[in-house]
């Protein structure tokens, strides 16, 4: 197993790579602490506004006016019909306590659970029509393997807009049920 801890010099969620068969790999990530905040609307709507909610907290947009280290990456899952929950991870050894408030009342921390995931990445422009293909392929890779899952598609997206399409980071994800 392959433990991974950072991107570019970002902190990343712990987690150990099981396996990697036909460019997916089987995750197993540690629970962590994260923001997050709930946003209606299409999918590219919600993630950019998600993003700034978030992104002005990290930035002194809180009680305390104090800095938050910025990780990656930015996770957006899908919470019904037009819902999404868009998050930022923050830094290990970071509680609900130790954190300033937001000051933004829309934005929750959460504790993310431990889970199993399995993951595939890719590059260029996350664009919705292209994570609907990269969903359904890896959705399709599961089912051949008879996984059982859990939740997703989860989005992870690393890189700020300015990165070139061939050189950005994304990922599809869906957690798996534990067996």
């Amino acid at each position: 197993m392959t433990e991974v801890a950072d991107y570019k010099g970002y902190e990343l969620p712990a987690y150990e790579v099981e396996r990697v068969e036909d460019s997916v790999e089987l995750r197993r990530y540690a629970p962590h602490l994260a923001a997050q905040v709930c946003i209606a609307g299409d999918r590219a709507t919600a993630i950019n506004r998600g993003f700034r909610v978030l992104a002005r907290y990290i930035f002194g947009g809180n009680s305390d006016g104090r800095k938050v280290a910025m990780t990656v990456p930015v996770t957006q899952a899908p919470d019904g019909a037009d819902h999404w929950v868009v998050r930022f991870m923050m830094p290990a050894g970071s509680s609900a306590e130790t954190l300033p408030p937001p000051n933004d009342s829309r934005i929750q921390f959460v504790t993310v659970p431990a889970s199993r995931q399995a993951v595939r990445r890719f590059s260029g422009w996350p664009t919705s029509p292209t994570l609907e293909r990269q969903s359904r392929d890896l959705g399709g890779w599961i089912a051949a393997r008879g996984l059982p899952v859990a939740a997703g598609p989860l989005f992870y997206f690393y890189d700020s807009p300015m990165t070139l399409p061939w050189n950005r980071r994304n990922e599809v994800a869906f957690r798996l049920a534990d067996s």
